[in-house]
């Protein structure tokens, strides 16, 4: 016969097991205190480049709108035609960079 003293100590080692076990899978496991805080950063993340794309977006459509032929502006339409048909004034200075090194539109009007 096993004496009550070992029971005791079996029963309190198995214990110390699945009380680690379940203390391991709160911190480290896939819906964990971990994996929570690393979707915490993935969906602040996500809020920056969703408000970054929301005010590109509203600029762009500014853009369009002034665009539009009931409230055409002058300058902007310059700006496209000479832009898209290679064209400067007299008095511009060029600049001439790679095709692949052509600042974007929206970054060169910030």
């Amino acid at each position: 016969m096993i004496p009550k003293r070992t029971w005791q100590t079996v029963a309190s080692v198995i214990g110390a097991c699945i009380v680690s076990y379940f203390l391991y899978h709160t911190i480290q496991g896939d819906r964990g205190w971990l994996a929570m805080l690393r979707l915490q950063s993935d969906v602040n993340k996500s809020q920056e480049t969703l408000s970054r794309l929301q005010q590109e977006h509203k600029e762009l459509d500014h853009r369009v709108k002034l665009m539009r032929p009931g409230s055409m502006d002058p300058d902007l339409l310059d700006e496209k035609s000479r832009e898209m048909l290679d064209y400067s004034k007299p008095n511009e200075i060029i600049v001439l960079t790679p095709p692949d090194k052509k600042p974007d539109m929206l970054q060169r009007n910030k």
